[in-house]
């Protein structure tokens, strides 16, 4: 499986997540399967995304498609994005 990795800091959690709910067509557009969202203990407006993908075709398609910066305006991200293109290795549940 591939995945998209996206770490960001927004302005407000609560006015993020609907938008980011939105572009869910998007990312099924480019072959997503599901994601997790994680936020930051010390500060809940960093949020790390990890979005599943079958392909890496689709995972790179989707990390480059034009809508994601009026996304990211919309979402109030208000720092540029570190994102991680990356094949799983393993996963354990404890």
């Amino acid at each position: 499986m591939v995945k998209v990795i996206v770490q960001h800091h927004v302005v407000d959690y609560d006015r993020w997540y609907p938008v980011f709910t939105e572009h869910a067509a998007v990312r099924r557009q480019h072959g997503a399967t599901g994601h997790s969202i994680s936020r930051a203990v010390e500060d809940p407006n960093t949020i790390v995304i990890v979005n599943d993908f079958a392909t890496l075709e689709g995972a790179r398609s989707f990390s480059q498609d034009p809508s994601l910066p009026a996304a990211m305006e919309r979402g109030g991200v208000d720092g540029a994005p570190q994102v991680w293109i990356v094949e799983e290795a393993e996963t354990l549940r404890y």
